[in-house]
């Protein structure tokens, strides 16, 4: 045995006799032997993981129990994460006093840059329709694409996805207001780009850009928001920046903590949107990777996913403010779309195992009456309490059991009938009528009912319009009566207020009518919800109030909301002296744009016969299996 030689030690003193060097050897290789082996016996623990496994590998997480549960940070409308907690936004708007999406206003200089020579590609949707056997885990970016062809799927659709002109309307004023709508996505966006570039959302009025901490370290959600209103509206020089961005600098593997819902409906429906859109692979190969991302946070005793997850680590917890760490109806109910495309795109029935696994468990707990609570125990399965409200922490679950319904190509007869219980259920419970002839959808809480309806529930006007087609018989014009009479009221919160924006919440008691009595339900942060509502009825009724409505909401975000730097919302909409709460919300540029500009263009831009919006307004097409299928035989025989 041969030691390098040290300074000021002799040669001789370096020595060791053979007996004395086994006696070390014997030792140092028990001692290590020890030390290893005995890692095999400790309790399995993410943290151990961690130290031996890379960032790129997601091993299977022990969910922690209800203590674990965090405190969302609280702050306050103007400088905080304006998250929608639960479906669009939450309770926590009012109880931690947090908003639904980052708030983020966008650009307010008028740019003179022309709009982008380029043409849009060739669209191709896609979806996979034939599943490999089952297979739990889902290689990240997956390749094989379990029967799934991009050109079988754009040969099942009806129309092509932006129509025969890109929806361009013959009226020159309907066409003058649907520039005018572009030229604000456009203005949003080059502030964006110019100020905030790959952050989450731009502060107009600071001039910089917003992280936050709901998407888990997650960057350019106004980016992955944007890529489809970009696209539809042919802003093609500013898509292919977003596109650029997508293959060049998003970057999935962040160790932050993340919301679920919020990352699916914008990162996941996002990427899905893009690729349906493009048939490009890049979309596709994202939205695979981050889609495994989220499977451990279903790892609950009841398969009822928590709300938070750490996308490095896989562990998962529920917020710290929603009844002890219960996960939240519309947050868990709202992954039903994204999660059935994909499966389409990777061949794996995961992704769909645990969705339905979800309802299954909703379809076998009792209701009270017939009605569905928004806090859950993962732990249990058993409500924690008995709030119902179809806005905040409610909304988007039943939304998205009657555009399930319409995605199947009406073959999901469970989703149906769960979507008529659930609104007969709502009708006899929560549909109220005010004493100045408002209807209005009250909350309930355990039967004593709260005559507040929040801006969050105003998308239920369109989404109860969609359904009216396929209710029964007597009930069809009864539901779309319903819808434009909650239109309507929704229009009148509008209407009422000094900036002619909405309230984040208006009452229908003491007095009040369709109005904000608290000081913390009066600001807007550029909310959607009502503009969807008036997209919807438009399609279904073609009355012209309702594009003259929405041209009534672009004329208060141009005078009240667009800055130097983009577009901001307000603290208070019954002020007529302004003041900005310096975000322009990414859900902005993916929802309120997109709604105005799809309000003020023809049916066959992204017609309903083909596409159905997820929350964040991300086009998913239907899934016509019988099409694809029939499709991939007749390629098949001519092989």
């Amino acid at each position: 045995m041969v030691f390098r030689k040290l300074p000021g030690v002799s040669a001789s003193g370096m020595g060791l006799r053979l007996s004395q060097k086994f006696v070390f050897l014997l030792f140092l290789s028990g001692l290590v032997t020890l030390c290893f082996g005995a890692l095999f016996f400790l309790p399995d623990s993410v943290r151990l993981k961690r130290i031996f496994l890379s960032k790129s590998e997601n091993p299977a997480v022990t969910v922690g129990s209800d203590s674990d549960a965090r405190e969302l940070s609280k702050k306050v409308p103007g400088d905080q994460e304006h998250q929608r907690v639960g479906l669009k936004g939450a309770e926590a708007n009012a109880k931690v006093k947090v908003s639904r999406k980052p708030s983020v206003t966008h650009g307010a200089r008028t740019v003179e840059r022309s709009v982008g020579s380029r043409t849009q590609e060739d669209w191709s949707p896609a979806r996979a329709h034939e599943q490999t056997p089952k297979d739990e885990r889902v290689t990240p970016g997956a390749q094989h694409n379990g029967g799934f062809n991009y050109e079988s799927f754009k040969k099942c659709l009806q129309k092509a996805p932006l129509g025969k002109d890109q929806g361009k309307p013959s009226d020159p004023q309907t066409l003058q207001r649907r520039e005018k709508v572009k030229e604000m996505m456009k203005f949003a966006w080059d502030n964006y780009k110019l100020y905030a570039w790959g952050k989450n959302e731009l502060r107009p009025l600071t001039k910089n850009g917003h992280i936050g901490n709901m998407f888990g370290g997650l960057r350019g959600a106004s980016i992955v928001d944007s890529l489809d209103t970009l696209y539809i509206m042919g802003l093609m020089d500013e898509y292919q920046e977003a596109k650029e961005w997508i293959q060049n600098d998003l970057d999935l593997n962040s160790n932050g903590e993340a919301s679920l819902f919020e990352v699916n409906i914008r990162y996941v429906g996002g990427l899905l949107s893009a690729f349906y859109l493009t048939g490009d692979e890049i979309y596709k190969q994202k939205v695979l990777e981050l889609g495994e991302k989220l499977l451990p946070a279903f790892n609950t005793p009841t398969g009822i996913p928590r709300g938070v997850i750490n996308l490095g680590s896989g562990t998962s917890w529920g917020w710290g403010w929603a009844s002890a760490g219960s996960s939240i109806l519309a947050e868990f109910g709202t992954l039903h779309l994204e999660f059935l495309h994909l499966s389409e795109l990777s061949g794996s029935p995961t992704y769909t195992e645990k969705v339905m696994n979800i309802r299954k468990l909703l379809n076998k707990i009792e209701k009270p009456r017939g009605l569905y609570p928004n806090f859950l125990s993962p732990v249990s399965g058993n409500w924690v309490q008995h709030h119902v409200s179809i806005g905040g922490l409610g909304d988007s679950f039943y939304e998205y059991l009657i555009k399930s319904y319409l995605m199947s190509d009406k073959t999901d007869e469970e989703a149906k009938r769960m979507y008529y219980s659930a609104m007969e259920a709502i009708e006899t419970n929560l549909v109220q009528k005010s004493q100045g002839g408002l209807t209005y959808v009250a909350e309930w809480r355990g039967g004593i009912l709260d005559h507040k309806m929040g801006h969050l529930a105003c998308f239920s006007g369109g989404m109860i319009g969609i359904g009216a087609d396929d209710a029964s018989q007597e009930n069809k014009q009864h539901y779309l009566n319903l819808a434009a009479e909650i239109t309507h009221t929704c229009h009148e919160s509008y209407s009422r207020t000094a900036t002619k924006l909405g309230p984040e919440a208006f009452r229908f008691d003491g007095g009040a009518e369709a109005v904000a009595t608290r000081l913390s339900d009066r600001y807007y942060i550029l909310r959607p919800e009502v503009i969807e509502s008036y997209m919807y009825m438009w399609r279904l009724t073609h009355d012209p109030k309702y594009r003259e409505w929405g041209w009534e909401a672009v004329e208060a975000l141009e005078k009240h909301c667009r800055v130097e730097a983009g577009y901001s919302g307000i603290r208070d909409v019954y002020s007529s002296t302004v003041s900005h709460d310096n975000m322009q919300q990414s859900f902005f540029l993916s929802e309120t744009l997109k709604y105005l500009y799809l309000l003020f263009s023809d049916d066959d831009l992204l017609p309903f016969e083909d596409w159905v919006f997820n929350t964040e307004a991300h086009p998913l097409p239907v899934i016509r299996k019988s099409c694809q299928q029939e499709h991939n035989t007749r390629q098949t025989s001519l092989e």
